[in-house]
């Protein structure tokens, strides 16, 4: 065997998911298991996070107007309120995003677009 090169080849069993967000999970034979039980999305969560923050230092005082907060933060006062909007979500739905629960059809993009505010309508639009 000498200088002759000897190959091998390896075949390990992978699945690709996509998640949320468009990013891609690569799964083990050993991580194919979990493959029904989602992750949070991260995106979506830390949208949920950074809306309960600033709602938080309006009601604090700390800003008046969202254009105010808006300035502070250096973004455009139309994103700041849309994404205040989110905490306008009804707890159980703000839980199951945080757990990595929600329904595929709960996006980042699609809570940017006008929700029902009464929590049963918004449960009822998740639904279907």
């Amino acid at each position: 065997m000498t200088g002759a090169a000897q190959m091998l080849t390896v075949r390990v069993p992978l699945a690709v998911r996509k998640q949320r967000g468009g990013r891609k999970l690569v799964l083990t034979p050993t991580s194919t298991a979990s493959w029904g039980s989602s992750a949070a999305d991260t995106t979506l969560v830390k949208a949920l996070a950074r809306a309960f923050r600033w709602r938080r230092m309006m009601e604090a005082g700390r800003y008046s107007t969202i254009d105010e907060l808006a300035a502070a933060e250096k973004i455009n006062s139309s994103y700041v309120s849309r994404l205040l909007r989110l905490t306008l979500l009804a707890p159980d739905i703000v839980e199951a995003i945080l757990d990595g629960r929600q329904p595929e059809t709960i996006t980042l993009p699609g809570l940017m677009e006008p929700f029902p505010v009464e929590w049963e309508r918004q449960r009822g639009a998740q639904a279907g």
